[in-house]
């Protein structure tokens, strides 16, 4: 299945902690640190691809979270959507909705979500009517 979406980037107000936030949470999905500059970090699954999620420190006028915007990494499994919201709330994420089978999204839609220490909605999701994620 082709990608339709290159990378993602989101503003942070402390840079540390949300690296750290990150590194924990992603990891449970395969994605790691592929590239860091001065306030700046992308991770990815390999080191062939360019990363697809970014965070950056957030200077004066930047965006900021907000209800609606929420960004979903798919996940091979549902042990691994388990993972990511048991993860994220150890780190200090707040609970947005467990892992659960939600049918009213669509069929085969096993998914979580909870908000990063920024508040922006994290979610990681495994569409079993899909063919699984390599």
């Amino acid at each position: 299945m082709p990608a339709f979406i290159d990378h993602v980037s989101i503003p942070v107000a402390d840079f540390e902690k949300s690296a750290a936030f990150y590194d924990a949470v992603l990891a449970t999905l395969g994605l790691r640190r592929r590239k860091q500059r001065d306030g700046a970090i992308g991770w990815g699954p390999d080191d062939v691809l360019p990363p697809i999620f970014w965070v950056h420190a957030r200077e004066p006028g930047y965006a900021t979270a907000g209800i609606g915007l929420h960004i979903s990494f798919r996940a091979k499994d549902r042990a691994e959507v388990q993972a990511f919201h048991a993860v994220a709330l150890r780190h200090g994420a707040t609970d947005a909705g467990g892992p659960g089978e939600r049918p009213h999204y669509t069929a085969g839609f096993y998914g979580c979500f909870a908000l990063d220490p920024d508040g922006f909605k994290i979610e990681a999701v495994v569409r079993e009517a899909l063919p699984p994620r390599d």
